[in-house]
């Protein structure tokens, strides 16, 4: 068995005695596309909150490439490799579609301030962002506005984005929140088409998405894990299906 990209022991948050997430241990296995569900209020979110460092677990460990990443900030952790979108759409809407990209290729440059310099002293980047751009399909669109490219199309550049970075774990929060059925389709297949040597853990609600994607799945209900295997095999277990009556069945 291989060392999982990503795993979590006895994972916890409480919230003045709530318990959000209770001893999670997940483990994300290298290329595969892992997903997170659950019914609403399971604790995904905040699973990812928690992985990113967003909030600071109560009780257990994360480890990222077998180091405890528990204590690291979240700047670190992104630096490490792990980047995350997120549900609402965070793209800078007055910038032009590549310009959104390069912004993102400066974190990995190691000088936060090249922003401030002028848009010439960038061009260096193109080549790289429009590479970027190919692989999710909006080279046509570099030279647009982000703020008026659809829906579906922000959710691509954010993608776009995220890749630009070099992440060795992509975690996608709900890529397909909001969309109607032609631009799903369209995401699904983009993250089919990213995913070739990329590891992604994602949370999703469409269970159509999930089940046409993930090579693994980890149920959540009430912050505890309930189920965890391949989409067939979860599917069907008692236990999901109760814990999914009254929202999207299977």
């Amino acid at each position: 068995m291989f060392e999982p990209i990503l795993e979590t022991r006895g994972l916890s948050k409480e919230f003045r005695g709530f318990a959000a997430v209770s001893d999670v241990n997940l483990k994300v296995q290298r290329g595969h596309i892992h997903a997170l569900i659950g019914p609403n209020g399971a604790g995904k979110t905040t699973c990812f909150n928690l992985l990113t460092k967003f909030l600071t677990p109560s009780a257990g460990q994360i480890y990222f490439n077998g180091h405890d990443i528990t204590a690291a900030s979240p700047v670190r952790i992104a630096r490490m490799g792990v980047v995350r979108s997120f549900q609402i759409s965070a793209v800078f809407p007055n910038l032009s579609v590549l310009e959104n990209v390069r912004i993102a290729m400066q974190r990995k440059m190691g000088n936060s301030l090249h922003f401030l310099k002028r848009r010439s002293a960038l061009n260096a980047l193109n080549e790289r962002a429009m590479s970027y751009l190919d692989e999710v399909d909006l080279s046509v669109f570099a030279d647009v506005l982000a703020g008026e490219l659809s829906y579906g199309r922000k959710r691509a550049l954010e993608i776009a984005t995220t890749l630009s970075t070099e992440p060795e774990l992509m975690l996608l929060d709900e890529p397909t929140q909001g969309m109607g059925h032609e631009d799903v389709h369209n995401v699904t297949d983009l993250i089919r088409k990213v995913s070739d040597g990329r590891t992604i853990l994602m949370v999703e609600h469409n269970m159509s998405v999930v089940s046409g994607l993930c090579d693994m799945i980890t149920v959540l209900q009430r912050g505890s894990v309930i189920a965890e295997g391949p989409y067939e095999e979860v599917s069907s277990m008692p236990s999901v299906i109760e814990a999914y009556m009254g929202s999207e069945s299977f």
